[in-house]
């Protein structure tokens, strides 16, 4: 009887996760890709090369801001950034390294820099029909452009200023540093709980690999400046997904180009299944905890956290949501 009511609770699960949440799949709007880079006769060129991935259609769409991982492209984002814009979104993703990444400050500095730009500027690269909404800009970043977008909100961007208000913070499986005693500037973890000064509603998505070690290669997301504390130090409004199965660079494009393409592929402990699920997940809970942020749809993002087989990879530890009161 005790195997018989399991297996009951199993398929009443199943059954109930049945219908994917819309976030997961890609949106209904169709989109342009328009690449920008620095120049002194074009006075609306942006400070840094980026990538404006946009719905075509009419409308005004809020602008989230992408930064890369570390010595990584932001081409290599295009199936990721491209599932976040079909939803109604303005994605900008500068590139902000070359040969070599800069110092973690320029970086920011430079984020910053970028963010000033698209409010002044970025109208001119879009389509005539589409505008940037200026009430909502959210910030988003993977692995060392994670803890840019984390230092960006927390206001360690010079080139910013501090009134700059953001509607939203997501990282993807943010990395802080190569050790705790090689942190990246600035260093923004203080290994105390709630100690992030942010009143915006902020995601953290994890990686289950990332920790791990890749043969002789150590880890690409360690333990003390990755997920886990980054979201330990954020006061509520807050939440938490791990893609258990998956590693630091799955949710990155197939197939990348070039000598910085083949060492995303083999740098970090990468997990067994497709890199179209990873990316279909990431990009859902970015999709969904924008709804939840921006526009107060909430219904999404509570049930991903309710029941987690909706999910298009296994969560575990369980997915956390902890609103602010009131």
């Amino acid at each position: 009887m005790i195997q018989m009511e399991a297996i009951d609770d199993h398929d009443s699960q199943t059954l109930l996760s049945v219908a994917t949440p819309a976030a997961f799949e890609m949106g209904s709007l169709p989109t342009i890709v328009i690449t920008a880079d620095p120049s002194g006769n074009d006075l609306t060129a942006p400070p840094k090369p980026v990538i404006i991935i946009s719905p075509t259609v009419a409308g005004n769409y809020p602008v989230v801001l992408f930064f890369h991982g570390f010595y990584l492209h932001n081409y290599f984002y295009s199936d990721l950034l491209n599932h976040v814009a079909s939803h109604g979104y303005i994605l900008v993703a500068p590139q902000l390294c070359k040969l070599m990444p800069p110092g973690g400050q320029v970086e920011v500095d430079d984020a910053g820099s970028v963010i000033n730009w698209t409010t002044e500027n970025l109208k001119a690269h879009l389509p005539s029909s589409v505008n940037a909404h200026g009430e909502y800009t959210a910030l988003v970043g993977h692995s060392r452009g994670g803890k840019t977008a984390f230092a960006v909100a927390l206001g360690h961007a010079a080139t910013l200023a501090p009134s700059f208000k953001f509607s939203a913070l997501i990282g993807i499986d943010p990395v802080a540093g190569a050790n705790k005693c090689m942190r990246t500037d600035p260093h923004i973890l203080t290994y105390e709980p709630d100690s992030f000064e942010l009143d915006i509603p902020i995601a953290v998505v994890g990686t289950g690999l990332g920790p791990k070690r890749n043969n002789v290669m150590p880890p690409c997301a360690p333990a003390d400046l990755n997920h886990e504390e980054f979201y330990k130090e954020c006061k509520a409004t807050k939440s938490h997904f791990v893609a258990a199965d998956f590693g630091h660079m799955d949710m990155l494009d197939d197939d990348l180009p070039g000598f910085v393409g083949f060492m995303a592929g083999c740098m970090c402990k990468n997990g067994k299944g497709k890199k179209s699920e990873m990316r279909k997940f990431v990009g859902g809970i970015v999709v969904a905890f924008l709804k939840y942020s921006l526009w107060g749809e909430k219904s999404e993002i509570r049930r991903i956290v309710k029941d987690p087989l909706v999910s298009p990879v296994r969560l575990d530890p369980a997915p956390e949501l902890e609103e602010a009161s009131g």
